[in-house]
């Protein structure tokens, strides 16, 4: 009896592959069995389509993707770089949240210990995509420098972007005495199935650059 359900298995397997009916049928009840597995057919096709889709032909759409696919995980990252000025995050647990996700725009928690003012946000614009970063307080209130950051100035690739600093932001550093952010670009990766980078860079040297394990999501 186990062997001649397993020849009707390997015929039904056979079947739903090729589409071609093995010579004898494949016993009682087989023709209703080819019904399900046609009815299956289309099911798995788009399954097969879905695992395999390419990535958007422009790069920033592409970059904009990789950032949804991760939406709802969060991720552990590391200071990676070794300038003194960022002993603070060197020495505090990192954490970002993909979160707030849509087509055109994704919002990224970032938590410094306990500090949870800050989050990014990419958005795509007609012209390219833009880095701000939102920091607020717990009860959402604006926390020091708010809404900075800047636009692309090149297509960039699906796994890197750069964001040189905009007009409004250098208005604002200037306001508040923080001249030496007037230079500033930052920069997100995203290299799926690997790490996610943000990093901050200055001519004449400053450089931070935290990475983040996109092989282990973790609990918030």
């Amino acid at each position: 009896m186990r062997g001649a359900e397993h020849t009707q298995a390997r015929w039904e397997v056979n079947r739903a592959r090729t589409g071609i009916e093995p010579a004898g049928g494949a016993g009682q009840g087989g023709g209703m069995k080819t019904l399900k597995l046609a009815a299956l057919g289309p099911v798995l096709a788009l399954l097969a389509a879905c695992a395999t889709a390419p990535e958007p032909a422009h790069p920033q759409d592409a970059f904009l993707a990789r950032l949804n696919a991760l939406c709802g995980q969060t991720f552990e990252g590391k200071v990676v770089t070794p300038d003194p000025a960022d002993a603070d995050f060197r020495n505090s647990r990192l954490v970002m949240h993909v979160r707030d996700c849509a087509p055109d725009e994704v919002g990224i928690p970032f938590a410094v210990g306990e500090d949870r003012s800050r989050r990014w946000i990419v958005t795509r614009t007609a012209e390219g995509l833009r880095l701000k970063h939102d920091h607020r307080d717990e009860q959402g209130v604006i926390h020091g420098y708010h809404m900075y950051g800047g636009d692309t100035a090149s297509d960039g690739t699906a796994g890197r972007q750069e964001f040189p600093v905009d007009q409004e932001s250098i208005d604002q550093f200037i306001a508040g005495g923080a001249q030496v952010s007037t230079t500033n670009v930052w920069a997100v990766e995203v290299h799926p199935g690997d790490i996610f980078a943000y990093e901050l860079r200055r001519p004449g040297g400053r450089f931070l650059r935290v990475e983040f394990d996109l092989t282990r999501p973790v609990a918030e």
